[in-house]
């Protein structure tokens, strides 16, 4: 499994904080530390010029970086990405971008403001068609083993090493159809763990097809907009779907499982995606 940072982060994904414990109603005298994961301002600039700020663990920035440029539509490919550089200020960090001079025409043309919030995957899109764009239909494939989805939903929780220590984030992965973890994120943002994975699907070269999407969170929209822009057939997540996600899950020939606990899960589209 793979879930080193794509280079050494420029900050610690989390921090120790003095606190103080009640127990069975008791304050505890002694004060403790405990580990809480970092929230940090993390800019994205274009050739020079500011699109974004979100909020996001910064760790993998680089994955994050190129994830979102991929699934906001605001670069085609991996190779749009000539550079990225990171640069640490006192408040936060600024991850530049040197993309292609087509792609850089195309987002001066539909340039948003958009301002990101913990989670926020939609902050200033400036017009309907911007949110409910059109997705290609994932290719169709052999059906994939439900045990296969609860391994990799297992695999997925054991790995999540930040929340395990913080309690705090969310994690994405991405696994073979077998239920082998390939490569696993996490961040405080659910958005952000998926631009993240995506990010590392396409700088390591590997294809979302063929295998399974997971996440710790709810399937939103936005989740199930950015996993059908891979191309991937199956996104299983922890808890509820949108029926807006269905009804794009459907469309998009993505099988979509929720309230994937245990061996239990809802099968919300394509069903034709899961064998016994």
């Amino acid at each position: 499994m793979d879930h080193s940072p794509a280079s050494p982060p420029i900050l610690s994904d989390c921090a120790q904080i003095p606190l103080t414990r009640v127990r069975d109603g008791m304050l505890i005298a002694a004060p403790q530390l405990d580990q809480v994961a970092e929230e940090t301002p993390i800019a994205l600039e274009y050739n020079g010029i500011s699109h974004a700020t979100m909020l996001a663990t910064p760790a993998d920035l680089e994955d994050f970086a190129l994830g979102f440029s991929l699934t906001e539509g605001i670069i085609d490919n991996v190779h749009d990405v000539r550079g990225i550089e990171l640069r640490p200020e006192p408040s936060g960090v600024v991850v530049q971008l040197d993309i292609s001079s087509a792609c850089a025409a195309r987002l001066k043309e539909r340039r948003r403001a958009m301002a990101g919030r913990t989670g926020c995957g939609l902050c200033g899109v400036e017009t309907l068609p911007e949110v409910v764009r059109h997705v290609a239909p994932a290719p169709d494939g052999p059906p994939i083993s439900v045990h296969a989805i609860f391994a990799a939903m297992r695999a997925m929780r054991t790995g999540q090493t930040l929340h395990q220590i913080t309690g705090a984030t969310h994690a994405a992965a991405w696994a073979h159809a077998d239920g082998r973890i390939a490569l696993l994120r996490e961040d405080v943002g659910r958005h952000n763990a998926l631009d993240k994975l995506i990010g590392a699907l396409a700088r390591q070269n590997l294809s979302a097809a063929g295998g399974m999407m997971l996440v710790s969170s709810r399937a939103s929209f936005e989740m199930l907009q950015k996993t059908a822009s891979t191309g991937c057939g199956i996104l299983a997540a922890v808890s509820a779907p949108t029926a807006l996600a269905v009804r794009l899950a459907q469309q998009s020939n993505l099988a979509l499982l929720g309230f994937l606990r245990d061996n239990d899960a809802a099968i919300y589209a394509h069903p034709e995606r899961i064998s016994a």
